[in-house]
C-alpha cells in the first residue's frame, strides 16, 4: 500500500502568506497616499521620507507613485485569496483552473514588483540620496512576495519561471525607464512662462537640485510693489504660513510673492530634522497637518494659494497687479 506524500506546510500557507504580507504592502502604500495628496508629512524618525514622497519619482502620470503601489499590493492580496473562496468538494475543477492562473498572475506581479523596487533603491540611494523607511519596507515586501510565490506551490516547469522572469522583466523595465525619462532629461525646476492668464509659476524639483536644510530651495523670482504691499499687510495682521523647508509646495508659494516680498512674511518651520529654525510646539498648537498651511485672522487655510486669494481672505485693499499667478 503506497504512501500518501505530505503537502508542505509552506504550499499550504503560502497563499495565506501572500496575501497578508501584500495587506502590509497595501496599508502602507495607502497611507503614503493619502499623505501626498493632502501635502503632508509622513511619520518618520527623519524628514528623509517626506524628501523622497517630495521628489518628482514620487509621482507618476500625475498621481502619487504610492497609489499605484496600492493597487499593485490589492491585486497580489486578490490574486491569492480568490481560488480560495471556491469550495473545491463542490467545484474542484474551476479551483484547480483558477489556482493555476492566479500563480501566474502572482507570479508576474511579483516579479514586476521586485524590478521596479529594484529601480526605486536604486534612485533612493544614489540619485535622492535619501534613506525612506517606507520605500525600504516596500521593496521588502516585495522580494517576500516573489520568494513565496517560488517556493508557495509546485512548479512542474521550472523554465516557466525563467521564461516568465525573462518576458515581465523586460517589459517592466522598459515601461520604467520610459516613464521616468521624463524625470531624468528635467532641465529645470521652477517654471515661469506667460499664458492669456498672465504669468504663471510652478516647481518641481530635479534630481541634483535638492533643498538646503534648514533653508529650502533659492527663491529665483522677483517681487513687484504689489506682492511687497500684500506682504507687509498679511504681517500687520498677523498672518502667519507655516512651512517646512523640504516641501516643494512651500517653495512654489515663494516663487508667487518672490524673493523680496516673502522677505516680509512673516513664517514658521515645522520641519525638524536639519533644521535648527524648527517651531514644532508652535506647530503642534496650531494643529498644522500639512504645507503649507496659513493661518489669517484665526481661519486655518491649508495648501498653496493665489495672491488673489491671500489678498481676499486678508481683506487687504491695496494694489492687486500682482506679477504671478499658479499654474494649475
Amino acid at each position: 500500500m503506497s504512501r500518501r506524500r505530505s503537502i508542505p506546510w509552506i504550499h499550504k500557507w503560502s497563499r495565506i502568506l501572500i496575501a497578508a504580507i501584500a495587506s502590509c504592502g497595501a496599508l502602507t502604500t495607502a497611507y503614503l497616499t493619502v499623505v501626498k495628496l493632502t501635502q503632508g508629512s509622513a511619520a518618520c524618525p527623519t524628514n528623509s521620507c517626506d524628501v523622497v514622497l517630495s521628489s518628482p519619482y514620487a509621482t507618476v502620470l500625475g498621481l502619487p507613485l504610492a497609489l499605484f503601489g496600492f493597487l499593485a499590493y490589492a491585486s497580489m492580496a486578490t490574486f491569492a485569496l480568490a481560488p480560495l473562496a471556491v469550495d473545491p468538494a463542490k467545484n474542484k475543477a474551476s479551483r484547480t483552473k483558477l489556482e493555476n492562473w492566479t500563480w501566474l498572475l502572482l507570479l508576474a506581479g511579483a516579479i514586476a514588483m521586485s524590478i521596479f523596487s529594484g529601480y526605486l533603491m536604486y534612485l533612493l540611494f544614489f540619485t535622492i540620496k535619501a534613506l525612506c523607511l517606507y520605500c525600504l519596507g516596500s521593496a521588502l515586501f516585495s522580494l517576500s512576495l516573489l520568494v513565496l510565490t517560488i517556493i508557495g506551490r509546485t512548479w512542474d516547469d521550472i523554465g516557466q519561471i525563467f521564461f516568465t522572469a525573462i518576458i515581465v522583466g523586460m517589459v517592466t523595465l522598459i515601461a520604467t525607464l520610459g516613464v521616468y525619462s521624463g524625470v531624468n532629461n528635467n532641465g529645470g525646476s521652477a517654471t515661469v512662462s506667460n499664458s492669456g492668464q498672465g504669468t504663471q509659476v510652478s516647481f518641481q524639483p530635479k534630481p541634483g537640485n535638492e533643498p538646503k536644510p534648514g533653508v529650502g530651495w533659492e527663491i529665483t523670482t522677483t517681487s513687484t510693489d504689489a506682492e511687497i504691499a500684500l506682504a507687509r499687510h498679511l504681517t500687520k495682521i498677523g498672518a502667519k504660513e507655516y512651512i517646512a523647508w523640504w516641501c516643494p509646495h512651500c517653495h512654489e508659494q515663494k516663487l508667487v510673492f518672490g524673493k523680496e516680498a516673502y522677505a516680509e512674511i512673516s513664517h514658521v518651520d515645522c520641519a525638524t530634522a536639519d533644521n535648527p529654525y524648527a517651531q514644532t510646539d508652535t506647530c503642534k498648537a496650531a494643529k498644522v497637518e500639512s504645507y503649507p498651511t496659513w493661518i489669517i485672522n484665526g481661519q486655518t487655510y491649508p495648501g498653496v494659494k493665489t495672491l488673489e486669494e491671500l489678498a481676499k481672505i486678508s481683506g487687504y485693499t491695496g494694489p492687486r497687479n500682482f506679477k504671478y499667478s499658479l499654474r494649475r
